[in-house]
């Protein structure tokens, strides 16, 4: 397998659409592709063409685009088994492989913030889709606290060097709820200066290597002591597993949101 290229085209208003591709390949394939005028304007001025369409769950920010990415090109869409997911060709599950455009993909259940999500590893990169976020963590709209925690430490597992390619620029935000759980933590603040001098010069803050998320995500950091202090002080309780400490920072997080 050739190294694997990956390039981001923005959507919406904090959407990343990933495409990827082996180096010495011209077709790419597309990771949760929320609309279709971004990537097949990015495929028309780049010379290349699509050759797959993978995704890591059902909303419409991720799926929205497939239907007129196939009215141009006839490709396969790789999906969640579990979920609704439009014009899917390839249901996928956990230990399914995908060879497309030069790579081969492993298929990691991470359900919680829908029951059905997948990632997919490749080459030192994972695509996480809303699961694991720079800096953060989706938001539990069908899984459990659990099954999110769970996820997560799989994602956590993989080599110190892998990228992390989510699906939103929400780094920043991400970073100032870290600095609340974790004010004295350096790394913390280090990430948060580099990260805005980037977001001021346009540039975005994914991917982001694993040994950072380690550093400096709250969500990783569930049996560090600073980090269970903090949330056992907002709950204004003890708290007895690490479960309860994940489940108090996302519902922390949920309640600033909008206020940082």
């Amino acid at each position: 397998m050739s190294p694997v290229i990956v390039e981001a085209v923005a959507a919406f208003q904090d959407n990343y659409i990933w495409l990827a591709r082996g180096a010495s390949e011209s077709r790419c394939l597309a990771i949760d592709p929320g609309e279709a005028a971004p990537v097949l304007d990015y495929l028309q001025h780049r010379g290349l063409t699509l050759g797959a369409i993978l995704i890591t769950h059902h909303h419409p920010d991720h799926t929205g685009g497939i239907a007129a990415l196939k009215h141009h090109f006839d490709v396969p869409v790789y999906g969640p088994a579990q979920e609704p997911i439009p014009q899917r060709t390839h249901p996928v599950a956990e230990g399914d492989k995908i060879a497309a455009c030069g790579l081969e993909l492993s298929v990691v259940e991470t359900p919680g913030h829908t029951l059905g999500h997948l990632s997919y590893t490749t080459q030192g990169a994972v695509f996480t889709g809303d699961t694991l976020f720079t800096a953060g963590c989706g938001r539990l709209f069908e899984g459990t606290p659990e099954q999110m925690l769970h996820s997560l430490k799989r994602i956590a597992a993989l080599p110190d060097t892998t990228w992390v390619y989510c699906a939103h620029e929400y780094t920043l935000d991400n970073l100032r709820f870290a600095r609340i759980v974790e004010p004295n933590n350096p790394r913390i603040r280090a990430r948060m200066e580099r990260e805005t001098a980037r977001r001021s010069r346009g540039e975005a803050t994914v991917p982001a290597p694993l040994s950072v998320e380690r550093d400096t995500n709250p969500f990783l950091r569930t049996r560090v002591d600073e980090v269970i202090q903090a949330a056992q002080r907002h709950a204004g309780r003890t708290l007895t597993s690490e479960a309860e400490i994940f489940a108090v920072l996302r519902s922390w997080k949920d309640e600033v949101d909008g206020l940082l």
